[in-house]
C-alpha cells in the first residue's frame, strides 16, 4: 500500500467534490490536521474511519486503499491484497498486546478448569491426568512468554526525571515491578530508577 498515492487520491477526490480539508474533517469528526496528514502521505485513516471517508468521497474502501478507481477485474484482484496489508499495517502494537492478553486470560481460565477436573473429578488413568496437567501448565507458560515478547518489542518508556524515551533490556523489562501503565526501571540517560510511563512504539 502506497501512502503517498492514497493521500494524493484522497486529495483529488476531495477537490472533485468541492470540499475543503476543514469541511471533510468536520464530516468525519476529525481535525483538519488529520486530513492534511492523510493527503501528504504521512499516515492512513484509522480502520474505523475508512468506510465513512470512502462514502464521503464516493468510492469503495478497496479503491481508497488502492489509491485509484478500480474496474471489476482489478477490484477482485486488489481486495485480498489490501485486506492482508490492512491487517499488517493497522494492527497496532497496543492491539497485538491486547489480543495476547485476552488469549492468555482465556488460556489461564481453561487451564484452571482442566487442572480442577483432572485433580479429582475425571475418571482417567493417573499418567493421563499428569500429562493433561503438564500440557495445561506449558500452555500457560507459552502464553506468558508471548505476552512478554510482544511487550518487549512494542513498548518504550518515558523517564519522569529527565523525559528520555528508551527501550529497556529484556532482562530489565521482565524483572521490573509494574502497574498497568508504568514500570519501575533505571533510565539509561540519567541513571535514576523510577516509575517510567509506558508508551507504544509507532
Amino acid at each position: 500500500m502506497d501512502q503517498l498515492l492514497t493521500g494524493q487520491f484522497i486529495k483529488a477526490l476531495r477537490k472533485e467534490r468541492g470540499l475543503t480539508q476543514k469541511e471533510l474533517a468536520e464530516k468525519l469528526n476529525v481535525s483538519e490536521k488529520t486530513v492534511s496528514k492523510w493527503e501528504t502521505g504521512n499516515g492512513l485513516p484509522d480502520v474505523g474511519l475508512m468506510l465513512p471517508l470512502s462514502k464521503e468521497l464516493g468510492i469503495s474502501v478497496n479503491e481508497l486503499l488502492s489509491g485509484e478507481r478500480l474496474d471489476e477485474r482489478q477490484y477482485i484482484e486488489r481486495a485480498e491484497e489490501n485486506f492482508a496489508v490492512l491487517l499488517e499495517d493497522k494492527c497496532s502494537p497496543k492491539t497485538k498486546n491486547t489480543v495476547a492478553l485476552i488469549s492468555f486470560l482465556l488460556t489461564l481460565l481453561s487451564t484452571i478448569g482442566l487442572i480442577v477436573v483432572c485433580a479429582g473429578y475425571a475418571d482417567i488413568e493417573t499418567w493421563l491426568r499428569i500429562m493433561l496437567v503438564v500440557c495445561a501448565i506449558i500452555s500457560v507458560i507459552a502464553n506468558v512468554a508471548l505476552c512478554l515478547v510482544l511487550g518487549i518489542s512494542s513498548e518504550i518508556f518515558e523517564c519522569p526525571e529527565c523525559g528520555t524515551k528508551f527501550a529497556p533490556t529484556p532482562r530489565a523489562y521482565i524483572a521490573g515491578m509494574h502497574t498497568m501503565t508504568k514500570r519501575r526501571l533505571i533510565c539509561p540517560h540519567c541513571g535514576k530508577k523510577s516509575w517510567c510511563r509506558s508508551m507504544w512504539r509507532k
